[in-house]
């Protein structure tokens, strides 16, 4: 089978999908429709063909989304693939849409509802698109049942066309168990993108009330900052109490010298970072909203907050502290249980592979 994978994030589809696509591999011809950049060669080396096409990734321009739609339709029209997945909000719509005019048959793939949804007049424009888009997808992959339920709420999708998968997944040979990290400082971990939506408003007024109360705290930040969290970040780089990193492409060193990850996220398809965190032996701390309690089970492998809520978020912290080390450990190894007994990524392979078969 000839089959297409649109994305339009070529990092995205190598940190999180490359296990599937190898998969897909043994038995499939795949290309690889999205934005060529340095992870193009990594991806042609297993055997994928690459078509480069750009996405303007947050832009809302009509005429620019139009123009990918266009080019999504050529490309499908020329190549007549016989199978289409799609990954990302644009991918879905767009590259669905085409699918569904030339007769395809697609996959499409929800990670997470993004910032779109939480715009009430975008968001009853995407759920038109969406509406548009799905009426003959063949399987729409969820990665948390709200978002699912939401999508059949809506009368999106239909029940036989939704599947439910276990986020994407945590290799736990490359995420293996790592050892309690033993400092006299909490070393805290936050990795993601530093914006609002990832509840790092909370954190730092968190972080501020523990440091002011003489707790012995440290909170190592990785990932790339919006750009109104410029100053604020060189702020905190410039305190014993704060390490800045940037964007790590391997995580795994960070999450190695870190006691606890913690994601006051106010919104999450499935967080990768919890399932790589906790796969590490890594308690964490997370907010109680779907995409993140389904990776922690509270008090036991680590502790739920209320979401926007710093104060909830600085007592737990707290309580974190507080625990005697062999309690931290014990929540590690719980952590690293619920890894290996529900979020095995050869589990998820498997289970998307033969969705697609079928």
């Amino acid at each position: 089978m000839e089959m297409f994978i649109i994305t339009n994030h070529s990092f995205m589809l190598y940190k999180f999908r490359k296990e599937l696509i190898r998969e897909l591999l043994k038995k499939h011809q795949i290309t690889l429709v999205m934005p060529a950049n340095e992870f193009t060669q990594e991806f042609q080396e297993i055997g994928c063909k690459i078509i480069d096409i750009d996405v303007d990734r947050r832009g809302i321009n009509p005429i620019i989304d139009y123009k990918l739609y266009k080019k999504y339709k050529n490309l499908i029209e020329k190549n007549r693939p016989d199978m289409i997945l799609t990954y990302s909000i644009k991918p879905n719509i767009y590259a669905g849409i085409a699918a569904k005019k030339l007769g395809v048959q697609y996959c499409s793939n929800i990670t997470g509802l993004g910032t779109a949804f939480q715009k009430p007049f975008l968001a009853q424009f995407v759920t038109v698109l969406y509406k548009i888009a799905f009426s003959k997808v063949k399987t729409v992959f969820f990665e948390n049942e709200s978002n699912m339920n939401l999508f059949l709420e809506k009368k999106l999708i239909n029940k036989p066309q939704a599947c439910l998968l276990d986020g994407a997944g945590v290799n736990l040979n490359e995420f293996h168990e790592e050892e309690y990290y033993f400092s006299s400082t909490t070393r805290f971990i936050f990795i993601g993108r530093i914006m609002k939506e990832k509840g790092v408003d909370e954190l730092f007024v968190a972080m501020k009330r523990l440091i002011e109360e003489g707790y012995d705290v440290h909170l190592d930040i990785v990932g790339p900052f919006e750009d109104n969290y410029r100053d604020k970040i060189n702020e905190l780089n410039n305190s014993v109490h704060y390490d800045y990193h940037g964007f790590q492409m391997d995580i795994k060193a960070y999450l190695k010298k870190a006691n606890c990850l913690v994601l006051p996220s106010y919104h999450e398809g499935m967080a990768n970072t919890i399932l790589e965190a906790s796969s590490m032996s890594r308690p964490v701390i997370a907010s109680n909203i779907s995409g993140c309690r389904e990776g922690v089970i509270n008090n036991v492998s680590g502790l739920l907050v209320n979401v926007k809520d710093s104060n909830d978020l600085y007592e737990k912290m707290k309580k974190f502290v507080l625990l005697d080390d062999k309690s931290k450990i014990n929540m590690g190894k719980e952590a690293r249980k619920l890894m290996e007994m529900k979020f095995d990524k050869r589990k998820v392979v498997k289970n998307t592979i033969k969705e697609i078969e079928k």
